[in-house]
Parts: C-alpha cells; structure tokens; sequence
C-alpha cells in the first residue's frame, strides 16, 4: 500500500471515528442515561473514553504526518497541506490546555476533607480564571480543529484521486456525526460539566456565579 494512502487511511480513522467519539462523549455522556443523578454523581465513564480517543486520535494523526513528510520530504504549501497543517497545531494544542487546566478541587479530590469547606478549594470546583479561560479554549479550538480536518480531509482524498464511493462515503459519515450530534442535544442529553460531577446544589460555587 502506498504511504499517502495509509496516510490518508489514518488520519480519516483519527478524525472520522475516534476524535468525534471523544466529542460525543464528552459533550452528552457525562451523566449516563440510567444514572440516579443527582444522587450518582461524578461518572468517570466520558472522562476516560475521551481521554483515551483523544490522545489515540493525536497520536495517529502525528504519525499519519509523518508518514506524509517522510514521503514528500516537506510539509507542503497547498491548501490541503495548510488545513492540515493548521488542524494538527489546533488538535496539539488541545492536548496542551487539558495538561494546564488547573487541579479540581471540590469535596470529593482526593487532597480534600469531606468537612472542611477551605480543603475543597480548586480550580474546577471555583471555577477561577485559568478555567474559565481553558473551557473557552478547548471548546472553540476543538471544533475548530474538527472543521479544519473535514476540510482537509475532503482536499487530500480529492488529490489522492479516490473514487466518487469511497468520497461519498466520507461525506455520509460525516453527516452521521452532525445528524447524531442535533439528535443528542434535541434529546436533552448534554449536561454541564460542573454540575455532572458535583450536583445542581447552590451551594457549589460554581452553581453560585463563583461565589463560595
């Protein structure tokens, strides 16, 4: 098999099937369907399958880079090298704010006393700056970053010359993931991440406008 097909061939698994599974799941799985919530609080299940796709989906996606560099011998300045080239940097980036977005905090960390409100003190549970400012980012960048790759994906499958099925099949799928994201959010599926891990209680500050 030639290497810009294998190449091809793995980036549309990382951003086709994994990257947009981590998505789904983050966004409308916090809080599983037949959970007691808010009495079963804090599902663990979204947080380690997006972590586990996501950090698949990078680490493919680098290498299917590499395959590509390895083979041409430079990055490329057409604009299927650009929205590449532009998506990897945004999906990196990603990866970066999730390792700088700051401790948790709240009743149930794991360096907190269940008595002892000044213990739960942590940047999730207060929802402070360096959050707020890493939920903006990592939202808006990581949809941005799946644009960027559809697009990038359509260009590289047009000069690799696949056949019209094989194009339209891609189309479809992605259409897929849209059609499930509306059906998911219509179905009132999405639940704040706040509120998922800690309950609707006022008593949080973040439920309080930040205040403790």
């Amino acid at each position: 098999m030639e290497p810009l097909v294998i190449h091809a061939l793995v980036m549309l698994f990382a951003w086709l099937v994994l990257i947009p599974i981590g998505v789904l799941a983050a966004r409308f799985f916090k809080v599983l369907p037949r959970q007691d919530w808010p009495r079963q609080l804090d599902n663990q299940a979204w947080w380690k399958l997006h972590q586990f796709t996501q950090y698949s989906g990078v680490v493919l996606m680098l290498i299917a880079v590499y395959i590509a560099v390895s083979e041409s011998g430079e990055l490329g300045l057409s604009i299927h090298g650009i929205l590449g080239l532009a998506a990897v940097i945004l999906a990196c980036g990603q990866v970066l704010s999730g390792w700088l977005r700051g401790s948790k905090g709240g009743p149930t960390d794991r360096n907190a006393t269940p008595d002892d409100t000044s213990s739960w003190r942590g940047d999730h549970y207060d929802m402070t700056g360096r959050r707020l400012s890493f939920e903006a980012w990592h939202k808006c960048g990581g949809y941005l970053a799946m644009g960027l790759a559809f697009a990038a994906i359509a260009t590289g499958m047009l000069m690799i010359g696949w056949s019209e099925m094989i194009f339209g099949l891609a189309v479809v799928f992605t259409l897929a993931l849209w059609i499930l994201f509306v059906v998911f959010e219509r179905l009132g599926l999405r639940k704040d991440t706040y509120q998922a891990i800690w309950g609707p209680d006022k008593n949080h500050p973040g439920n309080s406008g930040g205040k403790p």
